[in-house]
C-alpha cells in the first residue's frame, strides 16, 4: 500500500530520538506494537485520532504529520490517475468513468474525515 512512508519515517525517527521502544510508544498511544510497526513502515494509514495521539506522545506538531500525510495522499491520487489514463486496455469513456467515480469517492472520504474532526 505504501501509505505515509514519510509520516512513518518521521514517527520512527522521533521515537528513536526519544529512545522509546516501539512497545512503550504503542502502549502510550493505545495501539498494538505490530500496528505501530506497520504505520512506521508505511503499510497502514493511522486514523486521525491515532495520528493525534502519536504526535502528542512524541512531541511532534500534528501539522507536520498532517502536511506529510496530505502530500502522500496527493501523490497517491496522482499516481492512480496516471495509471488509469495510460492503460491501453480502457477506452476513453471507461477512463473518464473510472476517474469520475474515483474522484467522487475521494471527495466523500475527505468530507467524512472533516466531519469527524
Amino acid at each position: 500500500m505504501n501509505f505515509g512512508r514519510q509520516v512513518g519515517e518521521i514517527i520512527r525517527r522521533q521515537r528513536e530520538l526519544a529512545a522509546l521502544p516501539m512497545r512503550q510508544v504503542a502502549g502510550m498511544v493505545g495501539i498494538s506494537g505490530p500496528y505501530l510497526s506497520q504505520i512506521e513502515n508505511g503499510l497502514r494509514a493511522p486514523s486521525d485520532q491515532v495520528l493525534r495521539n502519536l504526535a502528542e506522545t512524541l512531541g511532534i506538531p500534528l501539522d507536520d504529520l498532517m502536511d506529510e500525510s496530505a502530500d502522500d495522499d496527493a501523490a497517491a491520487e496522482d499516481a492512480f490517475k496516471e495509471v488509469i489514463k495510460a492503460d491501453p486496455n480502457l477506452t476513453a469513456a471507461q477512463r473518464r468513468a473510472i476517474l469520475e467515480v474515483y474522484s467522487s469517492m475521494v471527495a466523500a472520504t475527505r468530507s467524512q474525515r472533516q466531519t469527524r474532526d
